[in-house]
């Protein structure tokens, strides 16, 4: 086609297996139209094209829809196999074969599988099937959608990097919730540390004559079981970190050969099987010896420091007869010694315990700023996707002012965040659908998890408007550390708003008639992209008038930038819009077959037939119109 600029395209589709068996339709480069009877397997077609391309609905965002079409191609595949001819931007040659429960397979032109794939950007086609365009219309999500397709690989590096940041943010939140659970222990321990030390200083009395003397003998106790426990929990850690040695070195041994097994190395694929397996069991067996080797000099260690602790044990014996000699030269003291040695060793274990304490609380402040730049990073890449999205809105008002308006509002869909409120609330006693929407309206993800964990009922009843009862209960209920590190990274989504003008005013396309909602989001199907457009029936609804004086117009700009694969049943489009390509399908009702295809010249027979109504039909039509 002269003047066509169009880069990546579909260059055709065959299918083996099932009600399109031995189907194979080649498509141009600009405006192709699929026509046929209803029943031939138009639409089939276009969920074949979009299954074998990975451009299925949203799993999350369309579930139903997506079950609908993966059940129609299982239905009609009946075990057989898609392939469809790709042209990436670069001009390489591609085809992706797909059978239905298997990942899409992309082969280069000489027959080798390739190691690009369809998800990192190789090419990618926007696909509506029946009824789209409205549900577009009605839904958000399905909003954000179509705007996403027009920055594909931006939003794609974007989410990919969201969703590792998330990761990251599940990850540091599950080291901090045990140290801070531990925190909450050792203060409760430590609860006793005043009293015990009040004991003591009793014990001590008044300073100076004998006093003084037993007092140091009883520091000097005391001194010995601090330097006791020092060194036994220094063996503690030593054997502490062989066990985790050794914990490794066996899933080392467990996994060690496992790469493959005789059937698989006698396969037709086992030489490569061998060596990925030569290399883990050469890699496991130098990670064995490091193992090994860290062993021994841990175990070097714990002879040292066990050493030591023969020698500090023998001091303490001859030390511990001075202590004796000096506490039996005094009834008192030797009266009170088994009690304050105990309160002694129970004060040296909770000053071990105050030392854990700091060290803990000072892991967790790290944690915290970690997790603190984490969140940042979380909302800068969510700034990113909004910004991304903006430009697209703006691109959109540009191409299609006055008539359609499109804004985006930052946060402004609460959905998974009321969502995730209600399923926590079930069974707190309150309503949980009107308690979710009323804090998710007043207080944001992060803001409601420090309310929570304050305990803040005020805040609460004060900005969610809730009942002193029902903000008790909803803080019990959400109290829980997991759920309120989870409940920070939910996301607060964008919310789009696309508007049609009707009159003087715009109006929100969900208030539309069905015939205007097809008029407000076709326009914006058909800007320029570099991916493929392929839509089922996009005239539904819609007025041969509106379809004459701009679905065609598009139409006709477009294509030359754009490759466009329309199922139609009305004429206007593939004769008005200049069909490079028409497709012609029929059935016998066992099985479709391609029964023509060309330029509109050469379809011109099928066209008046099945669009027109037939010849006589459509020259009895112009008689009366030319009578009038």
């Amino acid at each position: 086609m002269n003047g066509n600029s169009v880069s990546q395209r579909i260059e055709y589709l065959s299918v083996i297996g099932g009600f399109l068996d031995g189907l194979h339709v080649r498509f141009g480069a600009g405006l192709n139209t699929i026509i046929g009877a209803r029943g031939t397997g138009k639409t089939t077609v276009v969920e074949c094209l979009a299954y074998a391309l990975d451009t299925l609905p949203s799993s999350d965002h369309a579930p139903q829809e997506r079950k609908r079409v993966e059940t129609l191609i299982k239905r009609n595949l009946n075990g057989g196999r898609i392939e469809v001819g790709i042209r990436a931007k670069d001009g390489t040659s591609y085809k992706v074969t797909r059978s239905f429960g298997e990942e899409p397979i992309v082969v280069d032109a000489d027959g080798v599988a390739a190691t690009v794939n369809l998800k990192a950007g190789l090419f990618r086609a926007d696909v509506y099937g029946q009824n789209a365009v409205e549900s577009i219309a009605d839904r958000p999500l399905f909003q954000l959608d179509l705007i996403d397709s027009f920055a594909t690989q931006a939003i794609q590096l974007i989410a990919s990097r969201e969703k590792q940041i998330v990761s990251m943010l599940a990850a540091n939140a599950h080291q901090i919730i045990p140290l801070e659970q531990e925190v909450g222990n050792i203060q409760d321990e430590l609860a006793g540390l005043p009293g015990v030390e009040q004991k003591l200083k009793e014990f001590a009395g008044p300073a100076g004559g004998v006093t003084a003397e037993v007092n140091e003998a009883h520091r000097l106790k005391g001194l010995r079981d601090r330097e006791s426990r020092l060194l036994q929990r220094g063996r503690e850690q030593i054997g502490q970190l062989v066990e985790s040695l050794r914990q490794i070195q066996t899933g080392l041994l467990r996994r060690s050969g496992a790469m493959i097994d005789q059937e698989t190395a006698k396969g037709p694929n086992g030489d490569v099987l061998k060596v990925a397996g030569e290399a883990f069991d050469a890699c496991t067996s130098e990670i064995d010896r490091f193992i090994l080797e860290a062993v021994d000099r841990l175990a070097a260690l714990d002879a040292e420091v066990g050493r030591q602790a023969e020698q500090l044990t023998q001091r303490h014996r001859q030390q511990e007869l001075v202590f004796r000699t000096t506490i039996e030269k005094h009834q008192l003291a030797q009266n009170q010694a088994v009690e304050r040695s105990a309160l002694e060793k129970q004060r040296n274990h909770l000053l071990a315990r105050q030392l854990r304490l700091e060290e803990v609380t000072r892991r967790i402040g790290e944690l915290r700023s970690e997790r603190t730049g984490l969140l940042q990073q979380l909302s800068d890449v969510r700034d990113g996707r909004f910004a991304e999205r903006r430009q697209v809105a703006q691109r959109i008002n540009e191409a299609l002012s006055p008539t359609i308006r499109v804004t985006i509002s930052q946060y402004g869909n609460t959905d998974q965040y009321r969502a995730t409120l209600e399923s926590r609330l079930k069974g707190s006693g309150v309503k949980q659908a009107v308690v979710a929407q009323r804090i998710a309206s007043s207080l944001t993800p992060p803001e409601l998890s420090e309310v929570v964990r304050r305990r803040d009922t005020d805040t609460l009843i004060d900005r969610a408007e809730l009942s002193a009862e029902q903000a008790g209960k909803v803080v019990i209920g959400l109290f829980d550390q997991e759920f309120l590190f989870g409940l920070e990274a939910v996301e607060l989504g964008d919310q789009p708003l696309i508007e049609l003008k009707d009159g003087e005013s715009y109006k929100d396309t969900s208030s539309l008639s069905t015939g205007q909602k097809c008029t407000a989001i076709l326009p914006i199907l058909l800007l320029d992209s570099d991916n493929p457009l392929i839509v089922d029936q996009p005239e539904d609804n819609l007025d041969n008038r509106f379809i004459f004086e701009n679905v065609v117009k598009s139409l006709r700009r477009v294509k030359l930038q754009r490759q466009l694969i329309l199922v139609t049943h009305n004429p206007n489009i593939p004769v008005l819009g200049d069909a490079e390509q028409v497709v012609v399908l029929d059935s016998d009702g066992y099985k479709s077959q391609l029964i023509k295809d060309g330029n509109v010249d050469k379809c011109k027979e099928e066209i008046v037939t099945l669009l027109e109504g037939g010849a006589e039909a459509f020259q009895k039509r112009g008689e009366r119109y030319g009578k009038r």
